[in-house]
């Protein structure tokens, strides 16, 4: 140790040890030996049973995370000038991956950025935070400030900072749930929480407060594009449509006919106006309906493309057999809906529905379909939600195009 520690500590198991050792950040409650001394979300030392420095990280007693680490730097100060640095590493990195596409992407991503329990998307002048973690909760008046100036100083324009505090895994890390507006020192709140982004070359209406997650989906930006790319001049079925982000790519690639489905008739009414919003009114149809009893009611052949972007079937350990079969029901019966020749995009964006688990119940399906898969590409979430290798629960997005042969 190279200062004096002015943190309380904690001693792990070797258990713990090891798995931070391999540079995972999180400690579970049974892994703590020696409980702190400390109020909950501030910052302890934690030691191995052997008395070795392994890190520091933000302490909750509420979480079964009890410690998430930020640094195993014993050299680190945490500081205004700590956290800064960490931001303006998370922004030059998006400067490099998205390119001109930073208008519109994940600014922060959680453990990947080392904020642990964080999020943070950019949609054009407004930002949209959600935040897990009680530590970070803390320090937030610090971090959003400092986000934005870094943004400012770098020409970006950034009018306002909504917090999506909604979610009810908050409360379990002790915190009340809530939204609105963060009060950004010099600025006065935007008039709405409505704005309209560009991605791929496709306008949107984004609803910060009301719409999913933090409004918009970012982490399939890419995959967009390698549908659009297929879709020339093909009928297309875009399921669990939401907003109409994968139907409108496929429409502005060039499809034939467009038909999105989505069993929340608000997000089928946004779809539909953000088809108005580019002029493909014309090209695309739009059901409220539930895509799982929709399915069987289709002919066959009556489209030659799928499009198959579900919710997360399962949040935990627990529900994964359950989810095996909701999503190889849906990739069965599109299999059989397709015709030879016939395209079929299928994911899942489900950390806990691994890959193995994944690509183990699309060769069922196809067996069951008769059909064999023929493999365009096999593709992740977006480089802006970045993948930790050895977090593995940053690595949670499945996406695969295949034609039916």
């Amino acid at each position: 140790m190279k200062q004096d520690r002015p943190y309380p500590f904690v001693h792990v198991t070797p258990k713990a040890e090891h798995s931070v050792e391999k540079g995972h950040p999180w400690i579970y409650d049974t892994e703590i030996l020696t409980p702190p001394d400390c109020a909950d979300g501030e910052l302890v030392d934690v030691f191995s049973g052997r008395r070795t420095y392994l890190g520091t990280g933000f302490y909750n007693s509420h979480s079964k995370i009890r410690v998430r680490l930020i640094s195993r730097n014993a050299n680190d100060r945490f500081d205004e000038a700590f956290w800064e640095r960490r931001l303006r590493h998370a922004w030059e990195y998006r400067k490099t991956v998205m390119g001109e596409d930073v208008s519109c992407c994940r600014l922060v991503f959680g453990e990947a950025d080392s904020f642990p329990g964080l999020t943070i998307d950019r949609f054009s002048n407004i930002l949209v935070a959600q935040t897990l973690c009680l530590g970070i909760e803390k320090v937030k008046h610090l971090l959003f400030p400092l986000l934005v100036k870094i943004l400012e100083e770098d020409g970006q324009e950034i009018d306002g900072l909504y917090e999506r505090n909604d979610v009810a895994i908050r409360e379990l890390e002790g915190m009340e749930q809530g939204t609105g507006w963060f009060p950004l020192p010099g600025k006065e709140p935007p008039a709405s929480a409505c704005t309209e982004i560009v991605e791929n070359g496709i306008r949107y209406l984004v609803d910060c407060a009301n719409g999913q997650k933090t409004g918009f989906f970012l982490d399939q930006k890419y995959n967009r594009q390698a549908v659009a790319r297929l879709s020339k001049g093909r009928r297309v079925l875009d399921c669990f449509t939401h907003t109409g982000s994968f139907g409108l790519n496929a429409a502005m690639g060039g499809a034939a006919h467009v038909h999105s489905v989505d069993i929340s008739e608000e997000a089928v009414r946004m779809a539909e106006e953000n088809a108005r919003r580019n002029g493909l009114e014309g090209r695309m149809s739009f059901e409220a309906a539930n895509v799982f009893d929709l399915l069987p009611t289709i002919p066959n052949k009556t489209y030659d493309f799928i499009i198959l972007d579900p919710p997360a079937f399962t949040k935990s350990r627990k529900t994964v057999q359950s989810a095996i079969r909701g999503y190889k029901e849906i990739n069965l019966r599109a299999m059989k809906l397709l015709p030879l020749g016939g395209y079929l995009a299928t994911c899942s964006c489900s950390h806990f529905m691994t890959e193995e688990l994944f690509v183990k119940m699309l060769q069922d399906a196809a067996k069951d379909a008769g059909v064999r898969l023929r493999q365009i590409e096999a593709r992740q979430q977006a480089p802006d939600h970045p993948i930790l290798w050895n977090v593995p629960e940053t690595n949670y997005l499945k996406f695969y195009l295949f034609q039916i042969v």
